[in-house]
């Protein structure tokens, strides 16, 4: 495992995360962890799906719609982003290095796994309409975004990544895990924290927790 090179802020000084929600959640998602962060931490929440205003979403579109909303922040930012909104963090850290200051992955995949894709889009087809509402999106344009990103691979560029990058996963999160461990050694400056008791939506299940995490992170060495 790297070491990891922690920061300091000066009092008073306000440092912004970017969270980033996951397939299935939406910004709300975020708000037991907002609430327990450092109160020298802005956080913005945008919605994921929002961002883009056109028709039949994919994640390319969603990627470039995340890429304008980035554009309105003058000072390199921190990212935080569990699952999709992970591989969005990182796909962005990738493209735009000059423009985050730091990383914070949770349940990240760096390849996606097609297997489980194409297993999560079975059980998607046979779920109902409503199991969607919650997500502000019709069950066929999540069916559609997951199929567009089978082919995401960031493996060969992940040396281009040199910020301090925290990857956060749960013991449970046997989906996920597999892939933290292998990603913490592909990033030159990444440390892996593993949850005990949480699965994979931890902004869900262990918010004040995953908070501690983040305030360690950006707060102290």
């Amino acid at each position: 495992m790297n070491d990891v090179r922690f920061m300091f802020w000066e009092t008073g000084e306000k440092m912004n995360i970017i969270f980033l929600h996951g397939l299935g959640q939406s910004p709300a998602s975020w708000n037991g962890t907002v609430s327990s962060l450092s109160s020298n931490i802005k956080a913005d929440c945008p919605d994921l799906f929002g961002l883009w205003k056109g028709k039949e979403i994919t994640y390319e579109k969603i990627y470039l719609s995340f890429e304008t909303y980035l554009d309105v922040f003058s000072e390199p930012v921190i990212l935080c982003g569990i699952s999709l909104g992970a591989v969005l963090a990182l796909n962005y850290a990738i493209n735009h290095t000059e423009k985050v200051k730091s990383l914070i992955l949770i349940a990240p995949q760096y390849k996606m796994p097609r297997l489980l894709l194409k297993l999560q889009n079975i059980i998607f087809r046979i779920m109902p309409e409503n199991s969607f509402l919650s997500t502000g999106m019709e069950k066929k344009d999540i069916i559609r975004l997951t199929n567009s990103m089978m082919k995401l691979d960031f493996q060969d560029n992940l040396e281009n990544i040199l910020c301090p990058t925290l990857i956060i996963c749960g013991k449970k999160d046997s989906a996920n895990l597999k892939s933290a461990k292998k990603l913490v050694n592909l990033i030159s400056n990444a440390k892996l924290i593993v949850i005990d008791n949480a699965g994979h939506e931890i902004n869900m299940i262990a918010p004040h927790r995953l908070a501690a995490e983040i305030n360690l992170f950006c707060c102290a060495s």
